[in-house]
């Protein structure tokens, strides 16, 4: 791939990536012309719609960090997902903008390319590599026939995956091919991914574990958390627990890679000790502690009678999780009917049909019922759906709050806050 449309950070290695759900375009050049060229688009302008895909993949799976970009375009894009770049790019010549990049990158690379690129090789142990359509110094269909080229972490496919791509082994695989209209599709005979709500780019590949005799090698699933090298200082978490964690809650919501970043697990125990645990929905925290909702009459409801809750939520691409335990007690009456009535109607009606926990003798049609016998009875949406004595919240009034940083090594960061007399002290934890 020429460098202009390269983009690096740190690096970890990772196990091979099959390509799936898209066919292999070995003649990528006709379809990209063919879609951009009427009305005699000029180069640079076909490379803005495409730098949608790349921009969206990376801050995807690395929200936030700090990246050197080749690719103004790409760069312009990035920024709105909160990174901070440098862009390098060639010297431009009197010719078009793509002419002009080969023209620069004929023969040896030119500084300060050769440097970045020897720096990027495998054995310079290089940062993360996101390569865009076709690593540096591999062929678009037989890959890396030198064994001198990029190995990077994730590679995004233009439009669809080039024959070279058959030869990817780095973790993640995109495709951005949202742009590419049905006729196009039609005649090179694309099968593109379905692309979920608004997203320009998806996923075609996962994770997948090397097998033994048949069987998925579920020891060898790990990661080695090169992502989260910078870790978490004393220095810099807050000496406020709950202002660290706003600070961390925020982060993950405005990076926008998560439907429900506010999901967390809760555990909870019955009177012998069994313990029990669930995934349920953060609704608001302050200088209290965490709120969520639920039914008071559930396996859940009961357990928590006893005053105790532990909660844990976990952000994947900021390598980051939080641990909460303390007390809990119902948040007051007036305060859950004004949640009560924010959510959707649907929801107001759901918590009225289902008896949380409770054998469905009749099974899932018994549920069904309930819930065409209630909206019959509240068809007519100006009747307020009253809030069922046996659902409402729940405040955890923090005890201890632990922090969680992955480090490589598995020497994470272990930042834990007890309090003690009203007042917040800090330790660090062994990993």
């Amino acid at each position: 791939m020429l460098p202009a449309q390269l983009l690096a950070a740190r690096w970890k290695a990772g196990p091979r990536l099959p390509v799936q759900a898209c066919s292999m375009a070995s003649k990528a050049a006709p379809i990209d012309e063919h879609q951009v060229s009427y009305l005699g688009a000029e180069q640079a302008a076909k490379s803005r719609v495409p730098a949608y895909s790349p921009s969206q993949s990376v801050g995807h799976r690395w929200p936030r960090q700090q990246w050197g970009v080749m690719d103004s375009w790409l760069a312009r894009h990035l920024h709105h997902f909160g990174y901070k770049l440098q862009v390098c790019y060639p010297k431009q010549t009197d010719k078009p903008l793509y002419h002009g990049l080969v023209t620069q990158l004929q023969g040896a690379p030119k500084p300060p390319f050769d440097k970045i690129l020897d720096m990027l090789k495998p054995g310079a142990h290089p940062p993360i590599i996101a390569s865009v359509d076709c690593p540096s110094g591999w062929h678009v269909d037989n890959g890396d026939e030198s064994g001198d080229g990029l190995r990077p972490d994730m590679l995004i496919s233009l439009t669809a995956p080039k024959n070279g791509a058959r030869h990817f082994d780095g973790k993640f695989h995109y495709v951005g091919g949202r742009f590419v209209p049905p006729s196009i599709q039609e005649k090179y005979g694309l099968q593109l991914p379905k692309y979920p709500g608004a997203a320009m780019a998806v996923k075609i590949g996962s994770n997948a574990a090397p097998k033994q005799n048949g069987k998925l090698d579920v020891a060898s699933i790990r990661d080695t958390y090169e992502d989260g090298s910078q870790g978490l200082s004393e220095a810099d978490a807050d000496a406020d627990p709950l202002k660290q964690f706003d600070k961390w809650f925020q982060e993950a919501v405005k990076a926008n890679i998560y439907k429900e970043p506010n999901q967390m697990a809760i555990a909870s125990s019955d009177a012998e000790g069994n313990p029990s645990v669930r995934m349920v929905l953060l609704k608001g925290y302050d200088e209290r502690g965490f709120v969520f909702y639920s039914n008071y009459d559930s396996r859940k409801g009961k357990e928590l009678s006893n005053g105790k809750a532990a909660l844990c939520m976990y952000w994947e691409p900021f390598q980051r999780s939080v641990r909460i335990e303390g007390s809990c007690e119902r948040v007051p009456p007036e305060e859950s009917t004004a949640y009560f009535h924010s959510r959707p109607r649907g929801s107001q009606l759901g918590a009225l049909v289902s008896k949380q926990s409770t054998v469905l003798q009749n099974g899932r049609q018994e549920l069904e019922d309930r819930k065409k016998q209630l909206e019959q009875e509240y068809a007519d949406e100006s009747k307020e759906i009253p809030r069922p004595e046996h659902w409402g919240g729940y405040l955890v009034r923090p005890k201890s709050i632990e922090f969680w940083h992955g480090r490589p090594s598995r020497l994470h960061d272990r930042l834990q806050y007890m309090q003690e007399n009203g007042k917040w002290t800090r330790q660090r934890l062994s990993p």
